[in-house]
């Protein structure tokens, strides 16, 4: 949970909001000079200064979640509606732009487990393979299929373990190494190619749905052994494999992303085994991590575009709150989302359950053809509805302590501008837009990304009345200039 502020905020924000071509008085250049540094907390954007591009912001419906909505436990089709428009419709929700896909390894198809495309051994890796296809993919078909329509163009599909038979531990479960990586001995033989065509294999099996898979992943927490499916990789061996499926990913017209390890830290030692290999970087466009066991508070080594591929926050109970101090509420997202696009320099996104059971740390609660929408999708979307794929982030400083600011120009010129407001007092900021219309929305306890009249005058006299815990997006379209 983020540190309550208790001492109340002085009044004062400067904001220049800034087209790529103009001088900035926050960059000094031509006759601008910088704002004094006074005791006025202030807010100053130079989108001279370009950060990380953004992919976009995304979810997944593993493990037959996406059945829970449209399957015979499912939702009725007015409510599936209403909860696709709540995680895919710009204009209803959070309009998410990546979907995560969970590519099956069990041979068995229970509830909660992802079936393989080939569950039965074929009698070893260089045998031919047998390969059987539903067209379903526990509901992940048919919200793929949706998604498209919503727009969503980022398809990753990623696999937790490759089939029993192609590891050390004989089981898709429980960990296990993938047989014919260093280190391991297995009397079947090298699985490595293999299970590179297997993924390959899934993402032809969706082209013939009409989605094109774009980026592939073939392991998901790999410095974890849990019990359910699970492959362990040492970094050394994840370069190594790498090597292997890269050039056949890239015949296929895919991007390969590594490693979804379970912390930021750890992450960063995979990363950097890759980029250590120059055969292994060549291959890997996307590096991809979560921040379960150590905080994304830092950049990742790599130029590649990087990824916060999964996380949502503990707790053990539902929850629907804005601030309640829990640290799994939608204060807790909204921090977490701006740690990891101004600290650690993400270009996407991904959320883990958009919509689950029980008492899920999910988005949104599915009980039967009932829903609940929790605060923490509203966090989601104040990012994820106005930063679209293909933005960038800018320059953006604060000498405000309490106020967390992050700054996003798209690729229509429209700028977008994120204010969290830590602190337990309203700030009463002055804003200069540089031109162009601007519109407020506010997220706290009593709104959900509503429309609110929280900009003041016009020009230099502009004023923006920041709620105390709140986040505030500010949009202005492209029409605006130097301020």
């Amino acid at each position: 949970m983020p540190r309550r502020v208790h001492a109340a905020l002085a009044a004062g924000l400067a904001l220049a909001a800034l087209t790529g071509s103009h001088a900035s008085a926050a960059s000094g250049a031509g006759n601008s000079s910088p704002p004094p540094e006074s005791a006025s907390p202030s807010i100053v954007l130079d989108a001279r200064t370009r950060h990380q591009s953004i992919d976009g912001f995304g979810f997944s419906q593993a493990f037959q979640r996406a059945d829970v909505m449209h399957g015979a436990r499912g939702l009725s089709e007015q409510h599936q509606r209403e909860v696709l428009d709540l995680l895919l419709s710009r204009d209803k929700g959070a309009g998410l732009s990546i979907l995560r896909l969970g590519i099956g390894s069990s041979a068995e198809d229970p509830y909660d487990l992802m079936r393989s495309i080939a569950p039965t051994d074929p009698g070893g890796p260089d045998a031919e393979p047998v390969y059987e296809w539903d067209g379903d993919d526990g509901g992940q078909v048919w919200l793929a299929k949706e998604a498209k329509a919503y727009g969503v163009r980022r398809f990753y599909a990623d696999a937790w373990s490759a089939p029993g038979y192609m590891k050390d531990n004989g089981s898709d479960s429980n960990g296990g190494t993938l047989c014919g990586l260093s280190g391991t001995s297995c009397a079947g033989g090298d699985w490595r190619r293999a299970y590179a065509e297997y993924l390959v294999q899934y993402t032809r099996f969706y082209a013939r749905e009409g989605i094109k898979i774009t980026d592939l992943g073939f392991t998901n927490e790999p410095d974890l052994t849990v019990p359910y499916a699970s492959m362990r990789f040492t970094p050394e061996q994840a370069a190594e494999f790498v090597k292997v499926l890269g050039p056949v990913a890239a015949r296929a017209g895919l991007k390969v992303a590594c490693c979804d390890a379970a912390g930021w830290d750890v992450q960063e030692r995979y990363t950097k085994a890759i980029e250590a290999d120059p055969q292994a970087a060549r291959w890997v466009a996307t590096h991809t991590g979560h921040p379960y066991v150590d905080p994304i508070d830092h950049p990742l080594p790599t130029r590649r575009p990087t990824w916060m591929s999964e996380w949502s926050p503990n707790g053990t109970t539902w929850n629907e709150n804005w601030d309640d101090g829990s640290g799994y509420d939608g204060f807790a997202v909204a921090s977490n989302i701006h740690e990891a696009l101004a600290t650690a320099n993400v270009s996407g996104y991904v959320y883990w359950f958009g919509a689950s059971l029980g008492a899920t740390r999910g988005l949104i609660q599915l009980d039967g053809d009932a829903y609940r929408v929790s605060k923490r999708l509203w966090a989601l979307a104040a990012y994820s509805r106005f930063i679209r794929p293909g933005a960038v982030r800018i320059g953006a400083r604060t000498t405000a302590e309490g106020l967390k600011v992050s700054a996003f120009r798209n690729a229509d010129g429209s700028r977008v501008v994120e204010i969290l407001n830590t602190g337990t007092a309203a700030v009463s900021a002055n804003l200069v837009t540089g031109g162009g219309r601007a519109t407020a929305y506010r997220t706290d306890a009593e709104n959900s990304l509503t429309p609110v009249n929280a900009l003041r005058g016009h020009g230099a006299h502009a004023r923006a009345e920041l709620a105390p815990r709140s986040l505030t997006t500010i949009v202005l379209d492209g029409r605006g200039h130097a301020g």
